[in-house]
């Protein structure tokens, strides 16, 4: 998987899983901008990449505005002359129940996720388009933009909203030969080492470098940052060529294949729904099977494999 000549910016590439994702695309041939906030995590990234004989340069920012967005576009050309890759993985957390979450809770979260994947995937998308030859956007999503999850209204609804946009951009991309994907990563990190059930293992390989159970690996399909980078790298990639629209799940050993929102059960009533006709219909058509809900939790270990 040969990225040699391409250049890829990854927002929020300080640490974590946007520093593995910045590290599988130097790794492999391509020259990186690193951005990140933390403008010392950002320089230290960049300085790691080069270290292990990648090309980087740091450009730090908080993702949301125009202003920020173009800035890593033009560093982008600047250095390396031109952007292949753009990956969008900047995000904060301001977890709260409903009834607590504040306006600056849900602002802060909806600004840097979702405005800032607007801005960011944006100004790459001129660019491409501008070069002429395609190009490639690998944003990041979460299980709880697809399933929904307790304490995040604000996360849950802009992780949402990308992989929404994710399905529009294909469309309006596809002519100009730009692909848009999103992954939807499950892995150790400073976000998910808050989840009692991975709280232990995610420290015990933070600290102690012990490798996560297996049953974590594949029951619950979580890893390391490393195991998720692979599937950005490839989407990346010009075997990627033909893949656009799609919501992919990696983590662990796991990798999967999310489903677009579709129409799953349907009824017909001729002179159309009153409120009668619809109490009396639901739980012998359209409500007999109802959709699931929420992010399943994890799997106590004598239910996954060993």
């Amino acid at each position: 998987m040969d990225l040699t000549g391409k250049v890829a910016v990854v927002t929020g590439a300080g640490r974590g899983l946007g520093l593995a994702y910045a590290s599988a695309l130097a790794g492999r041939g391509a020259a990186v901008v690193v951005n990140d906030a933390d403008a010392v995590a950002a320089k230290d990234a960049a300085a790691a990449v080069v270290a292990a004989g990648g090309r980087a340069v740091d450009e730090p920012g908080a993702v949301g505005t125009a202003d920020v967005a173009d800035a890593l576009v033009d560093r982008a050309v600047r250095e390396f002359g031109r952007l292949d890759v753009m990956v969008t993985n900047a995000g904060v957390l301001r977890d709260r129940v409903l009834w607590k979450m504040t306006d600056e809770d849900f602002d802060t979260v909806v600004g840097v996720h979702l405005r800032g994947t607007f801005t960011c995937v944006r100004a790459a998308v001129l660019r491409f388009r501008e070069q002429g030859d395609g190009g490639r956007v690998v944003v990041v999503g979460s299980p709880a933009g697809q399933r929904g999850n307790f304490g995040q209204t604000n996360y849950s609804a802009a992780k949402a909203g990308i992989v929404g946009m994710v399905r529009t951009w294909a469309l309006e991309c596809a002519k100009a030969g730009i692909t848009v994907n999103a992954v939807v990563p499950v892995a150790a990190t400073g976000m998910t080492k808050t989840i009692p059930a991975f709280a232990e293992h995610v420290a015990a390989w933070e600290e102690r470098g012990e490798p996560l159970p297996r049953r974590l690996r594949q029951a619950e399909g979580f890893g390391t940052p490393e195991d998720a980078a692979g599937l950005v790298a490839f989407l990346a990639s010009d075997a990627a060529a033909g893949i656009t629209g799609q919501a992919v799940g990696v983590g662990g050993d796991k990798l999967s294949l999310w489903s677009h929102p579709e129409e799953v059960a349907v009824a017909y009533h001729e002179g159309g729904w009153d409120p009668d006709a619809i109490a009396a219909a639901w739980r012998t058509s359209v409500g007999r099977e109802p959709s699931t809900y929420g992010i399943p939790a994890p799997q106590a270990p004598e239910e996954g494999p060993a």
